[in-house]
């Protein structure tokens, strides 16, 4: 299959900032596009802009405005995400407006899920550690491979009509979260307000088990009798990036029967309260059974009530109040973390246990349902990635 260089069937120019100093400058009527609009972008186009720049803001930036059509390249941050203006509009300099010099040669949707697919390349010649970034010329040097038009446009529609499905199943999921924080606030009431009156209490008082990896011994001891590995073995050894995902398939560590068995205060069953107490301090997750061993990792918590029940846990402190409940008793300048003295320590909203289990019973008919669309996203994911794959290898012609 032919390759061009994107140079030749492109022209490419980023966007620029007005000077914040200058209000002159904002709130005007031309559409002005930042990365974060890019990342809001679940069809892959944008059709609103969170921000809007003035004629003279759009002068001050050397009027770089980008026609409806155009396909939107993020170069900073989340290097390769893409977008098509669905509008007129203008952008800040981390993005790059890309243009098909001639529309008989390259079909603009056909690009945009090219770039989907060397996503990954340009991650890996990204530079800057803080705020990862790729240059035009990178961009510009960059090889397409491009078949006839009329393919190019079969390939397309395919690959919509595939992002689709998906897109589907990733806004069902994201219905079945709002119905849920929904019932949470009808029963409960706004935690911030308390309008409902429910009685504040310790969560130290609902406390079963607080333990992590030093329960079972000290530093010495964990470091000489941890042992974990790549390979398949007894007992997963769970750990933030699993949590993070919902992925218990891939990217695990493993611990023997031995090692298993050793650790037997974190041993953990599935339903427990899982926390953070260093780096993503704070951050936690309900543990799903999993029906195989499965360990405590390391700079983990891990929790089980009596008197409280652990979906009310899970929502209330995923409100903006129990969030902030949490943050207040972490420490450290740089890097965040949070003990057991100061998880003891936090305030709970504590309404009667029944209403509490009510709760809890209407919530899991909810995620009975949520799960039926997470496992139809991630077959419609695997369609997606698969198709992506085929397309560019010229397996769809």
């Amino acid at each position: 299959m032919q390759k061009v260089k994107i140079a030749e069937v492109c022209t490419m120019q980023s966007g620029g900032t007005p000077s914040r100093s200058k209000s002159e400058y904002y709130n005007g009527t031309i559409p002005w596009s930042k990365i974060s609009d890019l990342e809001k972008s679940n069809d892959g186009y944008i059709y609103k802009t969170e921000e809007h720049i003035t004629t003279e803001g759009l002068k001050s930036i050397n009027n770089r405005f980008f026609k409806k059509g155009t396909l939107l390249l993020a170069m900073y941050g989340s290097v390769g995400k893409t977008a098509i203006a669905k509008i007129d509009l203008s952008t800040n300099q981390a993005i790059l407006g890309i243009n098909i010099k001639d529309e008989a040669k390259l079909d603009v949707r056909y690009l945009r899920f090219w770039f989907t697919t060397i996503k990954e390349q340009l991650l890996n010649r990204a530079v800057g550690a803080a705020l990862a970034n790729i240059s035009l010329g990178i961009v510009k040097d960059l090889e397409i491979p491009l078949p006839p038009l009329p393919t190019q446009q079969k390939i397309a529609t395919i690959l919509d009509k595939a992002d689709e499905l998906r897109q589907y199943n990733k806004q069902l999921i994201e219905k079945y979260d709002a119905l849920t924080q929904s019932l949470f606030l009808e029963m409960f009431g706004d935690p911030v307000m308390n309008e409902k009156g429910w009685e504040k209490r310790k969560l130290n008082e609902f406390l079963e088990v607080l333990v992590d990896v030093g329960s079972n011994g000290g530093n010495d001891w964990v470091s000489a009798n941890i042992k974990m590995k790549d390979e398949e073995d007894y007992a997963i050894m769970i750990r933030t990036t699993n949590l993070n995902k919902n992925d218990f398939k891939n990217n695990l560590k493993y611990v023997s029967k031995e090692t298993y068995d050793l650790f037997k205060k974190t041993k953990v069953f599935g339903g427990e309260i899982i926390m953070n107490k260093i780096g993503s301090a704070g951050d936690f997750w309900l543990m799903p059974i999993l029906n195989k061993p499965v360990s405590l990792g390391l700079n983990q918590l891990m929790m089980t009530f009596n008197n409280l029940d652990k979906i009310f846990f899970f929502f209330f402190f995923s409100t903006d109040y129990g969030k902030k409940i949490i943050n207040s008793k972490l420490n450290g300048a740089t890097t965040k973390s949070i003990t057991k003295t100061a998880l003891r320590d936090l305030d709970i909203l504590y309404p009667p246990i029944n209403l509490q289990n009510q709760f809890a019973e209407r919530v899991q008919l909810i995620e009975g349902q949520r799960q039926q669309a997470q496992e139809a996203l991630a077959k419609s994911e695997e369609l997606f990635q698969s198709l992506l794959q085929r397309a560019f290898k010229g397996e769809l012609n």
